[in-house]
């Protein structure tokens, strides 16, 4: 199971995030505060997560700023569906708890991939996946899973903000 860790933990710099099997450090995410990209390092290599148009995408830091190796793409704005291509392999994202904000991902129906609970109040995103999902599969769903978190919570001030501004004419 992988896990975020706390930022500047784990022996990594302040400002990245290492991402976690138990305390073991198997990669680590430097995330942008203020758009949706990110840069990991997942072994030897470096991979760079952003948006291309309403496409999260991934690719090595080598690669033509065009190149997508692995891809989020919403289906649905309405349902709230989205579906991925992790190394080849189209993957459904599927919401388990709206509460939680968990899902699982599926292949053909099959789960290969969950978002587990850290806690009831932590805000700690972790992954459990199948062994067919490469680590760097998994450092992109951590990513991706942390991407709608945040537009969830901006989603949800927002919409706090306007019943408040409603509520004091």
């Amino acid at each position: 199971m992988l896990e975020l860790g706390k930022s500047g933990s784990h022996g990594v710099p302040k400002g990245v995030v290492p991402v976690l099997t138990g305390t073991t450090v198997v990669a680590t995410l430097r995330a942008s505060s203020w758009k949706e990209s990110a840069t990991a390092v997942v072994g030897d290599r470096t991979w760079v997560f952003g948006r291309q148009h309403r496409t999260l995408v991934a690719r090595w830091e080598a690669d033509p700023a065009d190149t997508a190796r692995m891809r989020a793409e919403q289906t649905s704005a309405w349902k709230g569906s989205w579906a991925l291509d992790l190394d080849g392999v189209r993957v459904e994202l599927v919401r388990t708890s709206w509460w939680r904000g968990t899902h699982r991902f599926e292949v053909a129906g099959r789960t290969v991939a969950q978002t587990v609970p850290a806690g009831t109040w932590s805000p700690r995103l972790r992954l459990a996946a199948e062994p067919e999902v490469s680590l760097a599969g998994q450092v992109f769903l951590l990513w991706f899973e942390s991407v709608l978190s945040r537009r969830n919570t901006a989603i949800a001030a927002g919409a706090a903000g306007a019943a408040v501004a409603g509520g004091t004419s």
